[in-house]
């Protein structure tokens, strides 16, 4: 068997088209035709439905593609251990905007101290984006700030729960209190997130559940902005402890909870099930799961 006829077999299922295989590999289209065609051949049975310019796995396709996928990875893992400089790889990762620094601050220096080879392309979305980039292949991994995404499409790396608090200024009257009610989210300035972002959304979700309209002075998408802002005593907001750690360590600000208010908030390293994890995939996976979660 052709371990290049199963790497292109492996790349056409991931991309769901010819055309974008033959792009990825530096192939022409009638080119990876042939090679599925032979592949096909020699296993005896097909491995994709036709429909358009785009494919499908058959049901005995998606049989063999995880078997096809650690072949790939042998066949890569020897070749990383015997070329004596390793080629340089482009890993693409997707994450929200408020993600994105942290993100870099505590991995980007492990991934270019110890693996120089391995380039990173960092994007930024919505959380429905970023798994939209999943499913079309534009993103080999997302990170992802949110409730707790479990979709048999995406496997998880590595997950962590984190904190998400109401922040006041220390010298607001409500600091001498550890829950808000609903009449004082009411009466205050509320300083909010952009809707896309996932907290902003858990917290306008049991806002209309429980009837509660508070008063938004500003929305802006810089959550370190609006912690100073909070800081200042501009008025109160709904965000995660790591974007207000460095905050409370200076007692500016207090976390607090509001009555009957239990958010659940998850940091969590997906990619598609589907996806080869080559070497490289892998190292930058581990990065992340040991320092950022």
């Amino acid at each position: 068997m052709d371990i290049r006829n199963l790497t292109t077999f492996v790349h056409v299922a991931e991309l769901g088209n010819f055309s974008r295989a033959a792009e990825r590999l530096g192939y022409s289209q009638p080119t990876i035709s042939v090679q599925i065609r032979q592949l096909e051949q020699e296993l005896g049975f097909r491995l994709f439905d036709r429909i358009g310019h785009a494919v499908r796995l058959t049901d005995k396709g998606r049989d063999i593609l995880a078997y096809a996928q650690q072949v790939c990875i042998l066949c890569q893992q020897i070749v990383d251990d015997t070329v004596e400089e390793e080629r340089e790889t482009l890993i693409r990762v997707a994450t929200s905007d408020s993600l994105s620094a942290p993100l870099l601050f505590e991995c980007f220096p492990y991934i270019r101290a110890k693996h120089p080879n391995i380039h990173l392309e960092l994007m930024t979305a919505g959380t429905e984006d970023l798994f939209h980039m999943l499913d079309h292949n534009e993103a080999d991994i997302v990170c992802t700030l949110d409730s707790h995404i479990y979709n048999t499409n995406y496997r998880i790396a590595g997950e962590k729960k984190v904190g998400v608090h109401f922040i006041v200024p220390t010298r607001s009257h409500l600091a001498n209190r550890d829950v808000l009610t609903k009449e004082d989210l009411m009466a205050q300035d509320m300083l909010l997130t952009e809707k896309g972002m996932s907290y902003r959304r858990l917290m306008d979700e049991w806002l209309a559940k429980e009837s509660v309209e508070v008063r938004p002075v500003l929305e802006a998408g810089q959550t370190d902005l609006i912690c100073s802002l909070v800081e200042r005593g501009m008025g109160c907001a709904f965000l995660p402890d790591h974007v207000t750690d460095e905050a409370a360590a200076r007692g500016t600000i207090k976390r607090m909870t509001a009555e009957g208010f239990h958010p659940e908030l998850w940091k969590q390293i997906l990619y598609h099930r589907e996806k080869w994890v080559s070497p490289s995939m892998q190292t930058v996976l581990d990065i992340m799961t040991e320092h950022w979660l």
